[in-house]
């Protein structure tokens, strides 16, 4: 047994090896390969167990290899993998459906990732901003703290300068106002704006909720200007709040809305939806994307979707867990107020922020079996899968403040 695990501590530290040699330093990665998951939990290829409150980053709603998904992934792979978007592909007709009949728009249009669905919403409110308002309707504005994805056009959306260090020159036609000040956006509308491109919750930048009336303000603001309103839903869409789409908390809908990470339970897809008005700037030509859409992606987000939408158990199930995490760790906060400085949150996005580093805080819970993440330096953000339950929860904030302790 001892020369057992002398060996996989061996085979392991070969595999990390033979990683950094050969992948591109383009993350900082925890010390363990994963290698298997099920539920809340997933393992390395030591064997050790971890609880996993970072799901993907908001990507495994269901929680890993859920039974639906993986069928309907086996069913689909024994079908059909993959044809051209030359031709019409029935999961994806469905999923358009879907998706569609339980939101306010009236089209789709599927691509890999949310830098991807971006990207197309910043093509299409240009194109439709063109032919209805003329040449020199370009400029979007988005806000600072935002993230909007990597690519030369998101990034350069992105109001955050350390993801567009080194990319210069960006791509022209953005600008940046705080978040969650009406007044900023109003002085930076010009005769170039088209639209404004906003996250209903900034996820990246620290998990930064907006006041209740905000987004009212700026879809009316919007309408007075015969401008666009995008919504990047990439990481507040699929029931993560504890509403199926983070704009139904606010009483206003998008022109253009944005979704990836929990749309296909673990597969990479994303998707830019639109109305009837907007969606129609787009004829064949203006965009495309060779695996968008594909057959495999398409049948695992239908059962991801279904899955959520089923009786609206999970939704509400999201809503009550975040409710209950978020007393958790205000409570925790009672201990430890000199190092909690604020806890924030809807469903089952929630930022705890701490005035210090978070990054050992992460380390040291990897070390106890618990996969947490930090994001904008000092907030721990909590992503998990909208399946956890109360239990699970109690073991995250135990260990939490066993760390907080040390």
């Amino acid at each position: 047994m001892e020369i057992k695990k002398i060996l996989t501590k061996e085979n392991i530290s070969k595999d990390l090896e033979d990683a950094d040699r050969y992948l591109m330093h383009t993350y900082s990665r925890q010390p363990v390969i994963l290698r298997k998951g099920r539920g809340m939990k997933v393992w390395g290829t030591d064997g050790k167990e971890y609880l996993d409150f970072v799901g993907g980053i908001a990507v495994n709603v269901l929680g890993h290899c859920h039974p639906k998904v993986v069928i309907a992934i086996q069913k689909q792979a024994q079908r059909l993998l993959h044809v051209s978007n030359l031709y019409y592909i029935e999961p994806q007709i469905k999923l358009a459906k879907l998706l569609c009949a339980h939101s306010f728009a009236d089209k789709a249009f599927f691509c890999n990732s949310g830098a991807e669905a971006n990207e197309a919403a910043i093509k299409l409110a240009r194109k439709y901003a063109k032919e209805h308002s003329g040449q020199e309707k370009f400029e979007i504005i988005t806000a600072l703290n935002s993230f909007h994805g990597r690519t030369l056009a998101t990034v350069t959306a992105t109001g955050q300068e350390k993801f567009q260090k080194g990319f210069e020159p960006l791509m022209p036609g953005f600008k940046y106002v705080p978040f969650n000040d009406v007044n900023a956006l109003r002085s930076a509308i010009s005769r170039n704006t088209c639209a404004v491109m906003l996250e209903p919750i900034q996820a990246e930048g620290g998990v930064i909720i907006p006041s209740e009336n905000y987004l009212k303000e700026v879809r009316k603001l919007c309408d007075e200007n015969g401008l666009l309103l995008i919504l990047d839903e990439v990481q507040t869409g699929m029931g993560r709040t504890g509403k199926l789409f983070a704009y139904e908390h606010y009483g206003i809908t998008p022109d253009i809305m944005t979704l990836a990470k929990g749309l296909g339970g673990g597969v990479p897809i994303g998707a830019a939806l639109a109305t009837e008005r907007v969606a129609a700037s787009f004829q064949p030509g203006s965009h495309a994307s060779t695996f968008g859409g594909n057959p495999l992606v398409c049948a695992a987000a239908i059962a991801t979707l279904e899955t959520i939408l089923e009786d609206g158990l999970l939704i509400e199930h999201c809503a009550r867990m975040g409710k209950y995490l978020i007393n958790r760790l205000e409570q925790l906060r009672e201990d430890y107020h000199d190092t909690i400085a604020d806890i924030r949150g809807k469903g089952l996005l929630v930022g705890l922020e701490i005035n210090k580093d978070g990054a050992p805080i992460v380390k040291a819970c990897l070390e106890k079996g618990l996969l947490i993440n930090c994001t904008a330096g000092n907030v721990l953000r909590f992503a998990p899968p909208l399946i956890v339950e109360k239990k699970e929860i109690d073991h995250m904030v135990d260990v939490l403040e066993e760390v907080l302790g040390r």
